[in-house]
Order: structure tokens, then sequence, then C-alpha cells
């Protein structure tokens, strides 16, 4: 044996019981389990537990995976497997036009790294890069948004039927080269402007290769619960696994409401519908600032959205959408500045806004919220990041006891004070929901961040510690693994998590990154 790990408390991915056992590795494989093992490299695992390593079912680390391939975020909190391609919006399919405006418009999200060496076009060509050397394994997603925008350009309006074809055979190519799915971004531009036959139409598509549909889907606040509907109605029609992605229930309008999500879904998963959803396990979200802008204000791209910010009367119209009605982006609800932090700018005049929210700015300068928010817009061509405080802790809590419930980062990698979701979310659920509150006990929560999100993937290799299966584990100390990631101080390695293994290689030993690029891209299965 290459590695054995000794006396281990095993919890297997499947949810069983914890079981003292010796692990053995070889050529990145679980070769065996049982007791009294040798091997070249023994690690005495004492009262350690033993887990598959974490899947992070929902990640925005597409460029960052690459520009800092030692990935520390995902790596010291025990993630050996992360699923990119969310939101409807990342690199692949592209041409040389539709790259440069996804460059703009994910700036916040993922910044646009200077010298960065933009090498592919396909979905393909991407998962090829990732093979050049990554440390954890990763999954793709097709995105929705960037397909219209290759196919029908960032008008709103309905798709000819040519390019109905043209987005089939994008979505079709994509999976035909590797990808799991299908993601949307139903509050994001262009990936919004798709109507429901439309996203039914390349869902068939995904059911028919053996994917699933991933969507953001159109309201996380008024009209959370339809926007639900909608997507479980898109699955059914379309004969498409679905995966709800980070499926919480926010804002004002749905504190409490999260039995009444639950009870949608498991009308549907007991009618025969294939569901799961992943969450994060914070209550703020994250997003790039300009999504709060009314879905008529974007159209066009970036140089058209900052031409209507510098129109008085423009901005007066997209002030009242977003302060008044609550704008598609906004999901409906009126904006509380308050609730609207920046923690993340391009240009160093706005160092100043960071940690502080829209209306505290605006308070100092002394002008509207609205206005301060306008400015920024157009001083970082709309690159700037946001907190957005609007979660509640019981729907966190009733969400993540589900039977279909995965975890998720949702992470953003970049910024002045990224959310510390993206260094801390796995030991958090350890730390606060199982040790501290009692919401999951260990076996059920390490399932649901393995096992659970393996078979979504459809993984039949991973997910479990089990003879045979690839050697992705995560070795922790059950009594003191948390998070030490904050607001205030995000880039912070977690704590109790002192060996994680990619493919049998270690990335972090002893608590130490080793920085070894043992990843690989994850490839869709044949149906």
């Amino acid at each position: 044996m290459d590695t054995v790990i000794r006396g281990a408390r095993v919890a297997d991915g499947t949810g069983a019981p914890l079981a003292h056992a010796d692990v053995g590795l070889r050529d990145g494989r679980i070769t065996e389990i049982g007791e009294s093992l040798t091997g070249r490299h023994v690690i005495d695992a004492g009262d350690l537990v033993l887990a598959p390593g974490f899947i992070d079912m929902h990640s925005h680390s597409d460029l960052q995976i690459l520009a800092r391939p030692d990935h520390l975020a995902k790596v010291s909190q025990g993630v050996t497997t992360e699923v990119l391609g969310q939101d409807g919006l990342s690199y692949a399919p592209v041409d040389d036009t539709t790259l440069a405006a996804l460059r703009d418009q994910l700036a916040g999200w993922n910044d646009d790294p200077e010298g960065f060496a933009w090498t592919w076009r396909s979905v393909g060509e991407y998962l090829d890069r990732l093979d050049e050397g990554i440390a954890v394994n990763a999954a793709y997603l097709v995105p929705q948004g960037t397909v219209r925008m290759l196919a029908v350009g960032l008008d709103d309006r309905p798709a000819t039927e040519s390019e109905m074809d043209r987005m089939r055979e994008l979505v079709a190519s994509g999976l035909h080269e590797g990808a799991v799915g299908l993601s949307s971004g139903l509050t994001y531009t262009p990936g919004m402007y798709a109507s429901t036959d439309e996203l039914v139409a390349l869902c068939e598509v995904v059911g028919e290769l053996g994917g699933y549909y991933s969507p953001h889907h159109r309201s996380y606040g008024k009209g959370a619960l339809e926007a639900f509907a909608e997507m479980v109605a898109v699955s059914k029609r379309a004969n498409c696994p679905l995966h709800l992605a980070h499926a919480t229930m926010n804002f004002s309008v749905n504190k409490g409401k999260a039995p009444d999500l639950l009870r949608l879904l498991d009308e549907a998963l007991d009618d025969g519908a294939d569901i799961t959803l992943d969450t994060y396990p914070y209550l703020p979200g994250a997003t790039y600032l300009s999504a709060l802008l009314p879905s008529w204000s974007a159209e066009g791209g970036l140089d058209a959205t900052l031409r209507r910010l510098s129109d008085v009367d423009t901005r007066e119209r997209i002030r009242a959408d977003i302060e008044e009605t609550g704008s598609d982006g906004a999901h409906g609800v009126p904006i509380d500045w308050e609730s609207i932090e920046i923690n993340g700018v391009r240009k160093a005049e706005n160092a100043h806004l960071v940690g502080h929210s829209v209306a505290e700015s605006a308070r100092r300068a002394g002008i509207p919220a609205a206005q301060l928010y306008f400015d920024v817009l157009s001083s970082e061509r709309l690159g700037t990041s946001c907190l957005m405080h609007v979660g509640h802790e019981e729907n966190v809590q009733t969400i993540m006891r589900h039977r279909a419930h995965t975890g998720g980062s949702d992470g953003l990698l970049v910024g002045d004070r990224p959310h510390p979701r993206s260094w801390g979310t796995f030991p958090r659920y350890l730390a606060r929901y199982v040790r501290e509150l009692g919401v999951l006990d260990l076996p059920e929560c390490v399932a649901h961040l393995t096992g659970r999100p393996a078979r979504r993937l459809r993984l039949d290799d991973r997910g479990l510690v089990k003879e045979g299966y690839a050697a992705d584990l995560v070795l922790f100390d059950p009594d003191t693994v948390r998070d030490t990631a904050t607001f205030d101080d995000p880039r912070q390695q977690a704590e109790g998590i002192p060996y994680v293994f990619v493919n049998g290689i270690a990335a972090l030993d002893d608590g130490s990154p080793t920085g070894a690029l043992a990843g690989h891209s994850l490839r869709r299965r044949s149906a």
C-alpha cells in the first residue's frame, strides 16, 4: 500500500454509523479496508474521522482554479470535487466577442486577471485546460446564459427557431464534450430573457444525454415559491433531473416559509420526480452589485448599461424600479440599502466603500443611496461585488434537513472581502450545524456533502469510503473542526482538518498545503 490511514473512525458517505477501520490507498484508489494494514506511509488517525472528500455542488472557481491552481480555499476545507459553470454564466462555450463580454460581466465574480491565457473556446477545451493541473477535481455545467449570448445575443426577445436549433446544438456539444448538465441564472442577463418553453427545449437535450438541470431560478424573494414551481415543471416537461441551486428562501417576504418550499418538493418527489438541491450554511448571499439592476436596463451588455446609467431620466426610472417596485434583478423586492454591503471593488479610489452598506456610505458622502450605487457602478464599469444580508436562520436549518439536500459554497474567491463561505462552508456544517446545534448528526451530514452529491453527478467511483473507489478523502477532528473565515477576515484556513487526499495524493498534509495538483476534470458518463 502507498498509504495506510490507521484506526480511523470512518464516515463512509452513506449515512451509516461511524466504524473503526484501517484504510489503504494505492495508485489513487482505496484498495483495502480492514484491520492491521501495512504500507509505506502510515497515518495514525487516533480519534479523527475519515470521510469521502467533500463535493461542492455550487462553486464559482471557474477562473481562480486556473489562476491559483493550489486552490487553498477549497483544499483547506476538505473539498476534493467542485461543480463549475454555475448560474448560467461562465466562459465556455464562447467565441471571441462573447468571451470579451463575459470577462466584463463576470469581473465581480471571478476578476479578469491581467495576463491570463484564455486558451479555450469550447467546453471540451476548457476541460482540457483543467486537466493541465488543478488541486481538486472539477465538473462543469453548460451555462444557459452564455449559450443564449452566443446564439441570440444580449437582447430581450424570444429566440427564433434557427437560434433555438443553435442553442440545442451548443448544449448537446457541451455535454458530449464532458459537461454534466446545464445551469441557468434566471435573474441575470441574458439568461433571464428565456421563456419557460425555451428552457424546456434545452432541458430535453440535457435529459436525453443523461445530464441534469441546475437553475438559479427567477426569484429568491417575491414569487420565490412560484419560481421554484416553474423549475419543477420544466424538469417534469423535459424529463430532466433537477438540482436546485442555493435553494434558499430569502428576504423579509419569505421569513418562515421554508416548509412551503419543502412541501412543493416533497409532492414532486413522491410523484417520482428526480430532484436534489444545495444550500450554504450562512445568512447573507453574494453576487455582483449590478445584478440588482432591472433586466431592461442591462439589455445590450455593459456599454449599453453604462450609457443608461449616465442619463439622468433613465437613472430615475431605474431607481424607482429598484427602490419602489422591486426589480427582477433584485428578486422583486424593493431594496433596503442597509442590507447591501459592498465587499469588493476594482479601483483603489473606491476601497473606502468596502465593508460598508450602500446606505452607510451614502450617508457619509451626503448623497442618496441610489446615487452612490449608480456612481460606483459607473466608476467600476460594473465590476463591483456585494453581500446581500437577506437570509433567515430558521429557513436555513429547515432546508438543510431535507432528504434531497446537498452542500454548495456558492463561493466567490475574489474581491477585498469575499463571502467567508468561500473558505468556510464545509467545516461550518460540521462545527455549527452538527457539533453545536445538532441540526444534523455527523454521519448524516457527511452523506449530504459526499455520497448524495456523487449520485447526482453520476460518479460511480467517488463519494464513498469504499474499496475500489477513488481516494478522495478528508480526515478531520469532529471535536475541533471549525470555520475560521469571517466577514472581516474571510481568507482563513479551517481548523481541525489535518489531511486531504485528492486521487490518493495529499493536498493537505498534517495541516500544511502541499501544492499538489492531483485533480482533473470529471466528465459526464454516457447515459
